[in-house]
């Protein structure tokens, strides 16, 4: 194994100044001039350029067409709907003048499109006929969070965000579990992320929908992250935004709509649940370079051959690393990096016609001979697909508990992170006292275990609703 390097804290001794180490010195981005805000560099950016080549394609599977919306949203039009914009009005940035002159109507910063798109479709839709309509963009938001961290929470951030509108209710429902699906599959194949399905409660649900759908992950150090969610808005947005349509009866109807998105901290939960004291870990699907080729050093046949093995690897995204550093430290950079595969080539390597390649996941090195690297290398790629998802399964499953009382709870809590199935009244009010005492909020009604619970809420002496998962968060 080559050298480690020192700038990265252990993650035992120090999970989030791990966290920091390794999106700085992995190259992934540099701090904004803003507080809150981060500039990807062309790493960092590859990494959810490939995110969204995958969810792209998904999503035009399910005939969703790709548009944009304007930055800009007039406070008139955002306070239409009031439940929405009180859910967000603690982070909402505003412009008030240009130059020196005073607006006549403040305008705010998209935390989000819906009362855009609310809008539109209200101009756009007059029959049955033109429904449904099913519209994704790819943009920025800002919301100004209080506590930053990058990729995790930042005051702007980029994100996909989705909105559809439909003719009949059990549609809409079932659009919004159909890109849910999409979801849990993106973070199972392409992210390696053993997820969550389930339904928010009411307090965690988006504001101003019926119904939130989630998938939640649970990072290396026992926090919960949501990764993706799958808004059912009934008709609350249509009404205050008058989006009716006419019928096959020949009658006016509001129409129902979604929202969906997944945002740029899904990379954020890549490095929480696969990196390591040595850097980033990255599943193959998404790397930005799938396997670097490392010569021992750049001498002219070394480099030939590695041009071969490049060609040979055509399908893959290849890198030879041609640069001045040292041997030792292009093998540090590339696993700093989190490149799944390395081939490292020297003379003797030459001699046997054979190379040396090493897995990042595990460090295991193996000799192979060049005709064999392109079937050495699918194979290995399925094997690291799958020891990095079983690994992340199994810290899930470490840390899960199912507990019955807020004693037990807290107690367990004193020691450590963990995700708690508990039996939940479901009350707002009983939820805002755990989340105060406790700093954990419920993550999600799971959808894999059974809604018929007896006995009393785990925190209060009322019925329990229905089995809930609870757990610190990021």
């Amino acid at each position: 194994m080559s050298r480690k390097l020192e700038k990265i804290t252990p993650r035992d001794e120090d999970f989030a100044q791990w966290y920091t180490d390794i999106v700085v010195n992995a190259d992934l981005i540099s701090y904004g001039p803003v507080k809150g805000t981060m500039i990807f560099k062309p790493y960092g950016y590859a990494i959810w350029e490939n995110i969204q080549k995958y969810l792209d394609q998904k999503f035009k599977e399910l005939k969703v067409t790709n548009v944009y919306f304007p930055l800009l949203i007039p406070k008139s039009l955002f306070d239409k709907e009031k439940e929405h914009i009180e859910g967000f009005s603690p982070e909402i940035a505003t412009v008030t003048k240009v130059g020196d002159k005073k607006l006549e109507e403040e305008l705010y910063i998209r935390p989000t499109s819906e009362v855009l798109f609310g809008t539109f479709f209200a101009k756009e839709i007059q029959g049955y006929r033109d429904l449904p309509l099913l519209y994704n963009q790819w943009v920025n938001v800002l919301r100004w969070e209080k506590t930053t961290r990058p990729f995790l929470r930042t005051s702007e951030f980029l994100w996909q965000e989705g909105h559809t509108i439909h003719a009949k209710a059990q549609e809409a429902k079932d659009f919004t579990l159909k890109i849910l699906d999409v979801y849990s599959k993106f973070a199972e194949e392409a992210l390696l992320l053993p997820v969550i399905r389930g339904q928010k409660t009411e307090r965690e649900k988006f504001a101003g929908a019926l119904e939130t759908y989630t998938i939640e992950s649970l990072m290396y150090d026992g926090q919960a992250l949501q990764c993706g969610t799958s808004h059912y808005f009934g008709q609350n947005f249509a009404k205050p935004f008058d989006i009716k349509f006419s019928n096959q009866d020949n009658q006016l109807e509001y129409a129902y709509s979604t929202s969906w998105g997944v945002s740029t901290r899904t990379i954020g939960a890549i490095i929480m649940t696969h990196g390591d004291d040595h850097g980033l870990v990255l599943p193959p699907m998404i790397a930005p370079t799938q396997v670097m080729i490392v010569p021992v050093k750049n001498d002219e046949a070394l480099l030939t051959v590695a041009e071969q093995i490049k060609e040979q690897l055509g399908d893959f995204r290849v890198a030879i690393d041609e640069s001045e550093k040292s041997f030792g430290y292009k093998l540090a950079n590339a696993e700093i990096k989190g490149i799944p595969v390395r081939v490292e080539i020297g003379p003797r390597d030459l001699e046997q016609e054979s190379v040396t390649i090493t897995r990042r996941d595990t460090f295991e090195k193996i000799q192979v001979k060049i005709p064999q690297i392109l079937p050495t290398i699918n194979k290995l790629f399925a094997e690291i697909s799958a020891n990095l998802f079983n690994r992340a399964l199994t810290n899930r499953q470490q840390r899960t508990i199912k507990v019955n009382t807020y004693e037990e709870y807290k107690e367990i809590l004193k020691q450590k992170n963990a995700l708690f199935l508990v039996p939940f009244c479901g009350a707002i009010a009983c939820e805002n006292i755990i989340k105060e005492e406790t700093q954990t909020v419920s993550r999600c009604i799971p959808f894999d275990i059974s809604r018929e619970v007896s006995g009393q809420c785990f925190r209060c002496d009322n019925p329990a609703q229905y089995l809930v998962y609870f757990a610190r968060a990021y």
